[in-house]
């Protein structure tokens, strides 16, 4: 795309990213707080519920891939995908049965799946290969911006009108994500190219008619690598602001929802220069010493949690969340991308690793709600920084360094960037 047309989606993107940030994740751990404090569930049974949509997330990953490789109407998925989510989170509020709001959110999961590799599609369409790493770190910035902006709203207002305010909240910027998603122009998205291909020839049968992600990450084996990575990473870091936000309620019902906020703001507010440094520094650096970076900031949070109860240290630890996080979702689009150029497979094999990653994230859940039961919210940090000790020392010493200037290797047929 010339510079004049990509500049013209330029703010269209910036508003995409923002308002979507609200809506792609649903309630989060939010959903959290309202079961235990409104609903006054256990630790076991909000870890099941959130392990439930999360899978339901997974399972819907590498179809979402799939499916945005193949349309054209990457617009339309996307807004679609804004109403079941909104739908399914505003029915909470009269509903109580674990079964219903396991469904409501098993539904919200599935429909969310669509929105991470639907982004970066878009985004790799509008700017092309050279671009993306700076524009996906821009890309971050504004979604890390629309969160703590979200969290903010949301906890001024719980604190007067309580945690269902934020039913509305995410129901309000839905919306707004709708309108800018129909901001962007349909003609400005080169669909060859948002599927990774080159943009100057039609894919080939194998390509058009079989996209296999798994095919593509299991005869790659830095991808391979990568995806056990993040997998792990998942599974050490989905669960801890859940229990953070249990904890802080714990200690203070009425505030339990604000306290939240507080924590995802703080975070969200240093993840955004993260994610604008990644974008701009990636290429320089290379990917590998940065995400190493990430996983090590994770498993110094989660031994630090469990130093003090006090809310200012977890709210002041729950900080470290904006490196790891922040690196992680800038970063993730762009190995990705790097090791499935020229395929045609780039969507796809980002539902197939983060269907992989999910998995982490899902089990994390449950892991931790039972270990809290059983030994206490202290003990499941200390489990969960050990599971990122363990993710460190495997990336390290196993993942090679990708980058965009590496070679072609031919692996089975898709033409894979070689990493050195």
């Amino acid at each position: 795309m010339a510079r004049a047309e990509a500049a013209k989606v330029k703010h269209p993107l910036d508003a995409l990213n923002f308002f979507l940030a609200d809506v792609r994740d649903g309630l989060g751990p939010y959903l959290a707080i309202y079961l235990l404090t409104e609903q006054k569930w256990d630790q076991a049974s909000i870890g099941m519920v959130m392990s439930i949509a999360a899978l339901a997330g997974i399972i819907a990953q590498t179809p979402a891939g799939a499916l945005i490789d193949r349309s054209t109407a990457k617009r339309g998925l996307m807004i679609a995908a804004a109403i079941v989510v909104t739908l399914a989170c505003l029915t909470l509020p009269f509903i109580a049965r674990f079964e219903w709001v396991a469904a409501t959110q098993a539904i919200a999961g599935a429909a969310g799946a669509i929105f991470a590799p639907a982004v970066a599609a878009v985004t790799l369409g509008i700017v092309g290969p050279k671009a993306f790493a700076k524009r996906i770190g821009r890309n971050e910035a504004f979604n890390h911006a629309g969160n703590a902006t979200a969290a903010t709203l949301a906890g001024i207002s719980a604190y007067f009108f309580g945690p269902v305010v934020v039913f509305w909240l995410l129901a309000a910027m839905a919306i707004a994500s709708i309108f800018a998603t129909l901001s962007i122009p349909a003609d400005a998205i080169d669909n060859h190219v948002a599927r990774g291909l080159d943009g100057t020839t039609e894919p080939d049968a194998d390509h058009r008619d079989k996209p296999s992600g798994f095919q593509v990450l299991l005869t790659c084996r830095p991808l391979l690598i990568f995806a056990a990575s993040a997998v792990l990473f998942h599974f050490a870091n989905a669960a801890m602001l859940p229990l953070v936000g249990q904890k802080l309620a714990l200690v203070n019902n009425a505030l339990g929802t604000t306290l939240m906020s507080v924590c995802i703001v703080a975070a969200q507010l240093v993840m955004v220069p993260v994610a604008i440094m990644v974008g701009r520094k990636a290429d320089a650096w290379g990917r590998k010493p940065i995400f190493a970076a990430a996983l090590a900031v994770l498993a110094l949070r989660g031994a630090l949690y469990p130093l003090a109860d006090n809310p200012y240290w977890l709210v002041g630890v729950q900080l470290l969340d904006g490196v790891g996080a922040g690196i992680f979702g800038a970063l993730f689009p762009l190995v990705v991308a790097d090791l499935t150029r020229g395929t045609g497979h780039f969507n796809v094999s980002q539902g197939a690793i983060a269907t992989a990653a999910g998995l982490g994230g899902a089990l994390s859940a449950a892991a931790a709600g039972f270990i809290v039961v059983a030994a206490g919210y202290s003990a499941a940090f200390l489990f969960l920084a050990a599971i990122a000790a363990v993710a460190l020392a495997l990336f390290v010493v196993m993942m090679p360094e990708a980058g965009p200037h590496a070679g072609a290797l031919r692996t089975g047929n898709a033409a894979l960037p070689r990493v050195l």
